[in-house]
């Protein structure tokens, strides 16, 4: 069975509905976005991201190359959960 097929326009979203304080909170990079949240939120979307990214480049492949099963299990470890 072949494997996943890259996808040029994979990206990692993540979007906080916490915030409450009016600031706007945007931090991007080559295929991620993370816009809201409170201060907590939102820093615990970049560092889940950065988590993320860091086991994705160990493992030698880039977002859109990943299975669902595979971005599932590495978000979850990437998250603590």
């Amino acid at each position: 069975m072949p494997g996943p097929k890259e996808d040029p326009s994979a990206m990692l979203l993540g979007l906080g509905l916490d915030g409450q304080d009016e600031h706007k909170r945007i931090t991007r990079g080559d295929d991620f976005y993370l816009v809201g949240g409170s201060e907590e939120t939102h820093e615990r979307m970049t560092e889940t991201t950065i988590k993320f990214k860091e086991k994705l480049a160990r493992k030698g492949k880039r977002l859109g190359e990943l299975s669902r099963e595979e971005f599932t299990d590495m978000m979850r470890e990437a998250s603590g959960k």
